[in-house]
């Protein structure tokens, strides 16, 4: 056997091993099986695994913008006519949000957690100064207290209206940005207070939510099942909350929004407990992102998570009391915000009952700025990008002598990017996940590559073995 044969028996023999054994591995997935489970069982909370650290001490700079309605026609509004608003912002904070008091609970399957708030301003991120800039808003303690008043006579609520009238307290009112953000001394609720000491004195958006946390969080660590990974097992010692009227409104279901497990697809629906919003809500997957160089799924709520129940009747229960339901898009916090008329919306009511966008002049929602989404990169859960839009409106009732409307106060957005370090070393595990998941696939690549080598080799020997016919001796060659 010649050396030629031998190379050709010998590149054959490799290559159908390497075909085989890639084909294989590509088939039974052994690599990408491996590299889940080792993702399974890393990306936990605990205080070995890698992404603890983060979720301990969030890296992403997190930026809370608000932007506030300013009232243009207070007269005309008064009188009966359209309200005309107009935006004005962005006061921006940092927010700083550090895990705190840290416990391990049962074989560290749970860990206990709190989440303080922290918000810096930011002067190069706003628009103005929050402590010079005024702004004509709704006097939310004037119609808190003339809301309680629905009950009494409207002899009793005429009275109240002129003693508040007597001394300067109306429908609207001009303050700071940083005393409606962040509290000042009512003088309503002062004279409240003098007779029920309980009543504070103070009010503010913000008030008392500078330094404080949501809550006492319990959460799964992932480790007995990796699909639970960050998710709320109680909130304040409750598995469910009492304030809306069906037990699936109750629930308190998913993460806090800051983790989610790994492997994610697209056709799963992800869950969050927003504290402030005082519920649960769902995000469906919208499209395919990049960020900074990393792949990513886009999920946002879908239109039927503030649906009117008249078209999606599981949203019944947050109607409170029973059967006392608003339109599609607004959702009423005022059982958890001790009975203020307050409203959750989606900025300039986006996704909402054209009802509430035309009752105000002034508000143009869309897409673009006003939806709220998450980017999660889809193989370790984590979040890149996140934008958080919410707008607060205040329920303004015929009964208490002013029309019938929701108004809207103010608006925030809380934006979260994955820093640039933070980016780097995501896209460095992406590429060694990459590159140990498609390994079979190089494999066959060699493979076909020795297939296409030892095709050559082949029909190259069979050129050398066939050699073309000379021409037999004549007679005069062999008589000489």
């Amino acid at each position: 056997m010649t050396r030629r044969s031998c190379a050709i028996y010998a590149t054959g023999i490799v290559c159908a091993h390497l075909l085989i054994v890639g084909i294989a591995l590509v088939v039974a997935q052994v690599f990408q099986t491996m590299i889940h489970s080792r993702l399974k069982k890393e990306i936990t909370l605990t205080e070995k695994s890698q992404v603890f650290e983060g979720w301990k001490n969030p890296p992403p700079p997190v930026y809370m913008e608000y932007y506030f309605f300013n009232v243009t026609n207070p007269e005309e509004f008064l009188a009966g006519g359209k309200a005309a608003v107009q935006q004005i912002g962005p006061y921006t904070y940092r927010e700083y949000r550090p895990r705190e008091n840290i416990t391990f609970l049962e074989n560290g399957t749970k860990v206990y957690a709190l989440n303080p708030k922290t918000f810096v301003f930011v002067p190069e991120k706003s628009a103005g100064n929050p402590e010079v800039d005024i702004v004509r808003t709704v006097n939310i303690p004037f119609v808190a207290v003339m809301n309680e008043l629905n009950s009494y006579s409207f002899f009793l609520r005429t009275l109240v209206s002129m003693y508040m009238n007597s001394i300067g307290i109306e429908l609207f009112m001009n303050r700071t940005v940083h005393e409606v953000l962040w509290g000042f001394k009512d003088p309503l609720l002062t004279k409240i207070h003098s007779m029920k000491p309980e009543v504070d004195e103070y009010f503010g958006l913000m008030w008392k939510k500078n330094g404080t946390h949501e809550g006492e969080f319990v959460f799964h660590t992932g480790e007995e099942n990796y699909l639970d990974y960050g998710k709320i097992d109680t909130w304040n010692g409750l598995r469910e909350m009492s304030w809306w009227s069906s037990n699936q409104s109750n629930m308190i279901n998913g993460t806090d929004g800051a983790v989610f497990h790994p492997l994610i697809n697209r056709n799963e629906l992800l869950y969050i407990f927003a504290a402030d919003l005082c519920r649960s809500i769902h995000l469906a997957y919208v499209k395919d992102v990049e960020v900074k160089g990393i792949q990513a799924f886009r999920f946002a709520p879908p239109s039927d998570v503030l649906m009117s129940p008249k078209d999606n009747p599981t949203n019944a229960g947050f109607c409170v009391p029973a059967g006392d339901c608003l339109g599609t898009g607004v959702l009423k916090v005022s059982v958890c915000r001790e009975g203020a008329p307050i409203v959750v919306s989606f900025p300039h009511f986006y996704q909402a009952d054209p009802k509430y966008i035309n009752a105000v002049d002034g508000l143009n929602p869309n897409k673009e700025e006003h939806e709220t989404y998450l980017d999660l990169q889809p193989t370790t859960g984590v979040p890149i990008r996140a934008c958080k839009r919410a707008q607060l409106n205040v329920i303004l009732k015929r009964v208490q002598g002013f029309p019938n409307s929701m108004f809207a106060s103010f608006l925030s957005r809380q934006t979260a990017t994955i820093d640039d370090e933070s980016a780097s070393q995501m896209r460095t595990l992406l590429l060694i996940v990459t590159l140990v998941s498609n390994f079979p696939l190089l494999i066959v690549g060699m493979g076909i590559i020795l297939l296409l080598v030892l095709v050559v080799l082949f029909c190259r020997n069979r050129q050398k073995k066939v050699r073309p016919r000379g021409r037999r001796p004549g007679p005069e060659l062999l008589n000489s």
